[in-house]
């Protein structure tokens, strides 16, 4: 789900409550929803989810899951013994790898865990947080040898050290999704001490950024265009309709510098749509809608129609029925 920058649900906390403490029942609330047929392969987060409640939570389900440490004590003197080995494997975009098993304090079981490193350019400060949970740097024995910047993963993936890597850097895209929303979406302008207000508030705008993500991959399938360029991509235009012979004709005229993209655009749309419009008659509500999701995410689905979804509410009852 995470390349395709949709949102599944969202639930408000208390600004003083601990997001992954709190977030955590909604995620499980949100799977149970799903069916365990329909539940993803692979569960990730940064540090702030990487804790035993979170991995004992995974590991009692049967999900994989891939979280970020954070640098405590164990894991710093974990990191700083493997320094030593000859272990290390390419982990891709600069980084080497090392795999282990490490068992921390407060940890129920011993865990396969991936730690990496990546040598540093130039001359870099060595800093280090109050909690000795922020950065790990090593710098080399040798005057001017450089310096190493560690990460530690915990996993129950049986995969090599590069594909671990590749996963969890390919987790920074869903993030790119959350800072879509913020910045371009107002979803961080609004503040209330009423949590139901703001709950309703976020899910309206999660919905509607949804429809127009949909709405933008029915022109390019192949690729997410953030609101930042295709709002006034696609909506800076005038239209026109008219009404001849019982028909009724919408005419667009674009006044944006790219017009031939819009046009390309909106003739792919809509052609998509007078094609939908053919059947639509024989088609129930969740039907046409199963189409319009094949086509928009034609590049995951690969032509296939989503499957009946159990947790939607049952078709409303019609005149022929």
């Amino acid at each position: 789900m995470a390349g395709t920058r949709l949102v599944l649900d969202f639930d408000v906390t208390p600004g003083n409550r601990p997001r992954p403490k709190s977030a955590a029942p909604s995620l499980w609330a949100l799977l149970e929803r799903l069916g365990r047929e329909h539940w993803p392969r692979l569960v990730r987060g940064d540090k702030d989810w990487g804790s035993e409640g979170n991995m004992a939570s995974c590991e009692g389900a049967g999900l994989d899951y891939l979280f970020k440490l954070r640098l405590t004590q164990g894991a710093r003197r974990l990191a700083e013994r493997l320094m030593g080995r000859d272990e290390w494997e390419d982990a891709g975009q600069g980084w080497s790898g090392c795999e282990a098993e490490l068992r921390l304090q407060g940890w129920s079981r011993t865990r396969r865990v991936v730690v990496l490193r990546r040598r540093l350019p130039g001359t870099v400060a060595l800093t280090r947080s109050d909690d000795g949970q922020g950065d790990l740097f090593w710098a080399d024995a040798q005057p001017g040898a450089g310096v190493w910047v560690f990460e530690v993963l915990a996993t129950s993936l049986v995969l090599e050290v590069l594909s671990i890597a590749q996963l969890y850097r390919d987790r920074a895209d869903a993030e790119n999704g959350f800072d879509e929303l913020k910045n371009q979406w107002g979803w961080g302008g609004f503040t209330t001490r009423d949590l139901k207000r703001c709950q309703h508030m976020a899910r309206l705008i999660a919905l509607i950024y949804n429809w127009w993500s949909l709405f933008v991959r029915l022109a390019d399938p192949d690729h997410h265009r953030e609101a930042i360029t295709s709002r006034p991509l696609l909506l800076h235009g005038v239209a026109r309709r008219t009404q001849h012979a019982g028909q009724t004709r919408l005419t667009v005229t674009s006044s944006h510098g790219r017009r031939r993209v819009v046009v390309a655009a909106l003739r792919r749309i809509s052609g998509f749509f007078r094609s939908l419009m053919r059947s639509a008659e024989q088609l129930s509500a969740e039907d046409r809608w199963r189409r319009i999701l094949a086509e928009a995410l034609k590049k995951y689905l690969r032509g296939r129609e989503p499957g009946r979804q159990p947790w939607l509410p049952p078709p409303r009852p019609t005149l022929a029925s």
